[in-house]
């Protein structure tokens, strides 16, 4: 498949930041530690003064001194971050991190498409949610996306695509309008499409022909590890398994260790550390270790995926298929600022089993492939059965 997949789902902001991130080792650390403070959640202890501890000092400090000058907090903290020179730290209003808590539980604001790039830099739409805004205004797949609000996506990233169609630039939310341009064949036409309250499709199952089970992973929203879990355990007796990870930006860290579980007999998944505190993640005893298993990445797969992915492969569990993966394997903790703002912040690193580190170099795959990466990965996966 030429492009990369897309879908357009909830995103991590930075103000002022053309970047536009989805769902980039959210909530990291708390998720694995529950040190998270608010409603169900356990403290932390008090964290040891290392480069990191005094980073998230200086922001909260820097956010109570605005709030005590009657100037912005948010504003404030995010300067402090900026200067700091943390790459993947944010600052969020209460109510910015309200929906993205609501992103982790699968919800998001938007119409309702997938999209990818393809190597001309035509935007094409490679699936419409049923139900959803785009299906009604009758978008299908295929369609090429033109515009949109008036601005041309011929060429652009698609991550910057996601955040046209989102609003974020505006704040938009459920109820807004969003113009697209769009082409069928020599059919051009524009579509007002009002955005939705959607949910996401995080873990999606098909077969192959072959009897062979492909599981896509969009991204570890909360319940996608047991929805992987159930899939593996429903999939076709002494068949293999494509794990497509393509496009799948990462999660809850605590997701994809119960992915992980699906696949490993118990044993580690990868190492962290908070504040200089060495940390280990171990997967559940009793996954299917006998089947044949073909992960399958690319430029896309961050984060939590890659955790995943390099858990797999160090253990000798699948065999890795596509192309080399974004690289983002730091740690952020969320903590509440004076003003009900969070701030996000990098407080270590994983590894995986062997102790590779991954931001900055991500995963490579045993098996290099660009074009038709699924296809490799079916004659990969009929190799290890024939080998059995």
């Amino acid at each position: 498949m030429s492009g990369r997949d897309l879908f357009c789902q909830p995103r991590r902001i930075r103000r002022g930041a053309a970047l536009t991130l989805v769902f980039t080792s959210v909530l990291a650390a708390g998720a694995a530690t529950g040190s998270f403070d608010g409603p169900g959640r356990k403290s932390a202890s008090p964290p040891v003064r290392t480069a990191e501890a005094g980073h998230r000092e200086d922001v909260a400090d820097a956010a109570a001194d605005a709030m005590a000058d009657g100037k912005s907090p948010v504003e404030a903290a995010e300067r402090a971050v900026s200067r700091s020179g943390d790459r993947w730290g944010a600052v969020y209003s209460q109510g910015e991190y309200e929906e993205f808590e609501d992103a982790l539980d699968g919800r998001y604001t938007g119409v309702g498409l997938w999209a990818r790039r393809e190597r001309d830099g035509r935007i094409e739409v490679t699936r419409v949610r049923s139900g959803s805004p785009a299906e009604t205004a009758g978008i299908h797949k295929g369609d090429r996306l033109r515009s949109v609000d008036g601005r041309r996506v011929d060429g652009r990233p698609v991550t910057e695509v996601v955040s046209l169609l989102r609003g974020d630039a505006t704040g938009a939310d459920a109820g807004t309008t969003v113009s697209l341009g769009l082409q069928r064949g020599t059919r051009a036409w524009s579509e007002t499409l009002r955005r939705a309250r959607l949910s996401t499709d995080s873990v999606t199952v098909r077969e192959l022909p072959d009897g062979a089970t492909v599981i896509g992973v969009a991204a570890f929203t909360k319940g996608s590890g047991d929805l992987v879990r159930t899939a593996v355990a429903d999939a076709p007796a002494d068949e293999g398994i494509v794990l497509d990870l393509r496009g799948n930006s990462g999660g809850l860290v605590t997701e994809a260790v119960t992915a992980a579980s699906a696949f490993l007999d118990g044993g580690l998944v990868a190492t962290y550390d908070v504040d200089g505190d060495q940390r280990a993640l171990h997967a559940d005893p009793g996954g299917d270790t006998a089947r044949p298993l073909v992960a399958l990445v690319d430029g896309g797969t961050m984060s939590a995926a890659e955790l995943l992915t390099g858990s797999l492969q160090d253990r000798g569990r699948a065999v890795v298929v596509g192309s080399r993966t974004f690289g983002k394997g730091s740690v952020q903790m969320p903590s509440r600022l004076p003003d009900g703002s969070v701030a996000e912040l990098t407080v270590g690193h994983y590894r995986t089993p062997s102790g590779r580190a991954v931001d900055g170099r991500g995963i490579t795959p045993d098996l290099e492939v660009e074009e038709g990466a699924l296809e490799r990965a079916e004659t990969v996966l009929s190799g290890l059965g024939d080998a059995e």
